[in-house]
């Protein structure tokens, strides 16, 4: 593995949600923080509370052009330690109003990116000696849910390069991970209360006691608690774990 003094991370959709917890999680940790999201401006207000290890890169994981060279960038200071792929969409729909463009674009961030960033950033890892890849996936990596048939083969998709990159890469101490989460306290959640409330006629409260009700803690993951499984995957009390799928979702898989 790099030397803890120059261990790094590369977080995507770092800007809010799991994104924001993961990347201050590994900066109080020691780690210096590729934080990459869309929006320039929220970049520098976690920036702000970060302080200087995090390092800011505003691109659209969805522009493959733009992706690229970010990564030539983030290998222009050396290898990352550990990448964490977090930027993720989805879209609520039946499958008869679910377009083709709405499945390209779920695709592409949710599958295409990561592929695209492990495919550049890992042969560094296993040049400096060694990493880890984290890939946040969800509930829906492992099951169905209806009216997300997009995102669900997105998250099935993102399970399976996991799986396939675990193998390729088991000898070459890169370690190739699954986190899944049920519900969090993140925007996505936010809108699906809103939809809920909207279809139902119920008030956004009770959508979200409702959802929270769907696990059996009955209540919804922090962004926090997301956090730290990944910063457990990534340090040498994993070194063995790769090809898993972690699910933090309150009891609501099992």
């Amino acid at each position: 593995m790099a030397s803890e003094t120059t261990k790094t991370v590369v977080v995507t959709g770092a800007s809010r949600g799991i994104g924001r917890a993961v990347s201050l999680a590994f900066a109080r940790e020691g780690y210096d923080v590729w934080a990459l999201a869309r929006s320039a401006e929220s970049l520098e207000a976690l920036k702000k509370e970060g302080g200087e290890r995090i390092r800011t890169h505003a691109v659209d994981v969805a522009d493959e052009a733009a992706l690229l060279a970010a990564c030539k960038v983030i290998l222009s200071a050396g290898a990352p330690r550990v990448l964490v792929n977090n930027a993720g969409i989805t879209v609520s729909a039946p499958l008869t109003k679910t377009s083709t463009a709405d499945l390209a674009k779920v695709m592409a961030v949710n599958v295409t990116a990561p592929f695209i960033l492990c495919r550049e950033l890992m042969p560094a890892m296993v040049a400096a000696g060694g990493g880890r890849v984290i890939n946040i996936g969800s509930i829906t990596s492992t099951r169905g849910a209806k009216y997300t048939s997009a995102y669900c083969a997105s998250k099935h998709a993102l399970l399976g390069l996991t799986r396939a990159l675990a193998v390729e890469y088991a000898r070459k101490n890169v370690t190739v991970n699954n986190v899944n989460p049920g519900w969090v306290e993140t925007d996505m959640f936010a809108g699906a209360t809103a939809a809920v409330s909207k279809t139902t006629g119920r008030t956004e409260e009770q959508a979200r006691e409702a959802l929270a009700s769907m696990n059996a803690m009955g209540r919804i993951i922090r962004p926090e608690e997301v956090a730290a499984v990944c910063l457990f995957l990534a340090s040498e009390a994993a070194s063995a774990i790769t090809g898993a799928a972690y699910a933090i979702d309150g009891g609501e898989a099992g």
